[in-house]
């Protein structure tokens, strides 16, 4: 019996003795469900739902379900929490070697937002070797939460929307799906700009010259003509992700030996023009000691909140993975990858010092001062292919499965892809590329306030909580006696941990974008390492506040408990 059958999960029949006879309580046996096992009629092991009643023991399901020929159940899932797009993978879904793992980062490294903010660094004051290893470090912090959110997509084959539905509740899990969504939004409208840039650089100079498209627009905040070429490459993209997650792996898979060589064609251009690595990497800090630590905190911040936004939605790639060690082996290409592409940016960026005589952090610039057809033509080929390699596969996949499970009868993982795009407009990507320290300190550091009490609340529910033992058929069941039903299908823990975590770094984040005229100095200290602060304050919150319950999986059935306590 294979894992789906149609609409329904195959659910061995099952009845637990244990309950007290005085009660009439559910049992969720979050140990239902076990690793992969060789053949498909086993992958899934599911134990039913049993009450008792009195003295005597009924079984009965949490969503509506019927027999199978061997006496066993099929659960039938609410259809307003599943589609073809939001079911566990199957075993034949399972395909994703650590090889491809690998590829995929690859793809999702090799990019100008990588790239620019290597130089970045640079160009805020950081020596070639400082913002390596700034750049390394980081990654390697982020390794761990990358690897154990992989955990639960490998194990029960389930993408991110569908873990958030057992930590924030099945109702709740929007929360966190649609904030996750919105800065995929952003991140897709300033890498569609990169491509719109590329495409600009190799327009001829007499259309350049323009002047009625070529002037700058202040209320549009740039001219006509950039914002023609960045909606040209947006139109192109969408034809890559109407193929949808197939189509995705495949263009990772053979992108990244091509992007590979390119990167080292500019590696190597750099050598040669610069007279050797000497020159390029010579350049030292223009930064005090003081003045570095002031710069390396949120620089830190601002490396790990660059992935934290897959590493949330990571389980979205986990589940096609055949195994752990699959997925383990892959994920560590992003460290390995990243701090090799670091290099190649600052060692490119500290090299445009020793050629023209200035710090050129904007690969776009670069090959546009380096001028040549044939370079021209590579440029396109190259920032193009980066891009839809790291925009497709970083920023549409969540956001896309995010609208899935927002409304499974609405949305499609392409109308949700679509969507994603159009929203990616609204972000006005090139307001936030517009200096390095906007990119930096404000964008990318900003979000990671966001993403951190995400990212705690997720690992500490599964890890603490749930001991990674999850009932899969509640994850697609209303039942107020689901597992997390919770209060009226919210987290009320979760969501209390989300918000108390986010909160301390609000008012460094108010006073960064001006709005703020000034807050007292532990606000800019909470802000500069907010993805920390709030990652683990958030998961430690949860975990207390959590504790209020009496066993809530197993017998707090609305959540009302936790709700009267928190009172």
């Amino acid at each position: 019996m294979n894992m789906l059958s149609g609409s329904k999960f195959h659910v061995p029949h099952y009845s637990n003795p244990k309950i007290p006879s005085s009660s009439f309580s559910l049992v969720l046996n979050n140990k239902a469900f076990h690793q992969f096992h060789a053949t498909p009629s086993s992958y899934y092991k599911f134990k039913y739902l049993s009450m008792k009643c009195s003295n005597s023991s009924i079984s009965i399901p949490s969503s509506s379900s019927s027999s199978n020929d061997d006496g066993s159940e099929l659960f039938e899932p609410d259809p307003s929490l599943t589609n073809e797009d939001l079911k566990p993978t199957s075993p034949s879904q399972r395909t994703l070697t650590g090889f491809e793992m690998a590829s995929l980062w690859v793809g999702l490294v090799v990019g100008v937002p990588s790239y620019y903010l290597a130089g970045s660094l640079v160009d805020l004051g950081m020596a070639w070797w400082q913002g390596i290893g700034t750049v390394v470090v980081a990654n390697m912090i982020l390794l761990v939460p990358l690897v154990l959110t992989g955990h639960p997509g490998t194990l029960y084959g389930i993408s991110f929307p569908v873990l958030a539905r057992s930590s924030f509740g099945i109702n709740g899990a929007h929360i966190p799906t649609l904030l996750r969504a919105l800065i995929g939004c952003g991140w897709y409208g300033i890498e569609s700009w990169i491509g719109g840039e590329a495409i600009f650089l190799l327009l001829p100079q007499s259309l350049k010259n323009n002047s009625s498209l070529s002037n700058y627009l202040p209320w549009l905040g740039t001219s006509p003509l950039e914002f023609f070429c960045f909606l040209g490459f947006w139109v192109a993209q969408l034809g890559f992700v109407w193929r949808g997650i197939d189509g995705i792996r495949i263009l990772e898979k053979y992108s990244a030996p091509i992007l590979i060589l390119l990167t080292t064609c500019l590696l190597v251009w750099s050598y040669v023009n610069a007279g050797g690595f000497g020159h390029m990497l010579s350049l030292s800090s223009r930064l005090t000691s003081s003045q570095f630590w002031s710069v390396f905190f949120p620089s830190i911040t601002a490396n790990i909140s660059f992935w934290a936004t897959v590493a949330i939605n990571i389980p979205d790639f986990t589940r096609y993975s055949k195994s752990q060690h699959d997925q383990i082996i892959g994920q560590m290409g992003l460290p390995i990858f990243m701090g090799l592409f670091t290099f190649v940016g600052l060692a490119v960026t500290s090299s445009t010092k020793v050629i023209f005589g200035r710090i050129i952090s904007n690969p776009i610039q670069l090959l546009g001062q380096i001028g040549g057809l044939t370079t021209c033509f590579l440029a396109i080929f190259g920032i193009s292919l980066a891009t839809i390699t790291t925009n497709i596969a970083a920023n549409v996949v969540a956001p896309a499965n995010a609208l899935v499970n927002l409304s499974p009868k609405i949305f499609t993982f392409r109308r949700g892809a679509i969507l994603t795009a159009l929203l990616g407009i609204a972000f006005q990507p090139w307001r936030l590329l517009r200096s390095s320290e906007s990119f930096v300190y404000t964008w990318l550091v900003g979000y990671s306030a966001i993403m951190g009490p995400i990212g705690g609340v997720v690992l500490a529910d599964y890890y603490l909580i749930k001991r990674t033992h999850l009932s899969v058929n509640d994850l697609y069941s209303r039942s107020v006696y689901g597992a997390y039903y919770y209060y009226k299908g919210f987290n009320v823990a979760a969501i209390l941990a989300l918000l108390l975590g986010i909160l301390p770094v609000l008012p460094g984040f108010l006073w960064k974008v001006g709005i703020a005229s000034s807050v007292p100095n532990v606000f800019v200290v909470i802000y500069n390492n907010a993805w920390f602060i709030s990652f683990f304050f958030a998961g430690f919150l949860h975990w207390m506040l959590s504790s209020f319950r009496s066993k809530p999986d197993k017998y707090d059935v609305g959540g009302e408990s936790l709700l009267s306590s928190l009172k």
